[in-house]
């Protein structure tokens, strides 16, 4: 249980505006409309309040700002632990509400960080894949984000970004004018006949069904590395 004073400093943080972002949020939106014909589709699925897990598919470094474009609210973000070793560019994701998570081990302080977040009731967004995709297909899912919204019974806002793949590929310094769609699909929720395991297994399976539905038939095929031992969270 979080004791009443620190829960209460995270509300009065989740419950804050962001005017510094609220000002720049139109002309990034139009400045991606033009460079790279932004859509955005189902944005009346985000809910406007309440705890809530952001969970989109990986494909650019500009995933976490172009998704968030339409949230009207906060939304924290968890981040590769090595993006915090960059100098300058770590104070601005930390300004931006990130925090760090070791994608390659076990880490508790993300999780602790992550569960006092969602139990105050803020948006929380985790890429499940742990990675940006390097050939356009939707790679395995780690089974982290799930846990922590069977473990709290919060929902999962599945989001499928496509054409980020083409605009700015792996290895490309900078990004190339290319059309970019972002759907929101009706948030998804445990089920609560399952046993926590099932559950964060089958949440998974649902949102990643969500998020290939809309995508071109090329990016919704398996990755070879989809193997079944990787769906046992080994």
């Amino acid at each position: 249980m979080i004791p009443a004073p620190v829960l209460s400093d995270i509300v009065c943080v989740v419950r804050r505006r962001t005017p510094v972002l609220d000002l720049w949020r139109p002309a990034f939106h139009a400045a991606c409309r033009a460079y790279f014909r932004l859509e955005l589709q189902g944005t009346w699925n985000i809910p406007p309040e309440g705890g809530l897990l952001i969970v989109p598919n990986h494909q650019t470094y500009a995933d976490p700002p172009l998704v968030t474009i339409p949230v009207r609210r906060p939304v924290y973000y968890m981040a590769w632990s090595r993006l915090f070793d960059i100098p300058v560019f770590n104070r601005l994701i930390r300004l931006l509400r990130a925090f760090p998570v070791d994608i390659d081990a076990r880490d508790s302080r993300a999780t602790r960080e992550a569960l006092r977040l969602l139990k105050a009731g803020a948006a929380l967004m985790i890429f499940p894949e742990g990675e940006r995709t390097r050939d356009g297909l939707v790679q395995r899912f780690k089974p982290g984000a799930f846990r922590l919204a069977v473990s709290l019974d919060v929902p999962v806002l599945p989001v499928t970004i496509v054409g980020g793949d083409r605009a700015w590929p792996p290895g490309r310094a900078l990004p190339r004018p290319h059309p970019i769609t972002i759907t929101y699909h009706p948030p998804l929720r445990p089920a609560p006949a399952k046993d926590s395991r099932a559950a964060a297994q089958d949440l998974a399976d649902r949102t990643r069904a969500a998020i290939v539905s809309a995508m071109p038939p090329r990016y919704a095929q398996s990755p070879t590395r989809d193997a079944p031992e990787a769906r046992n969270g080994k």
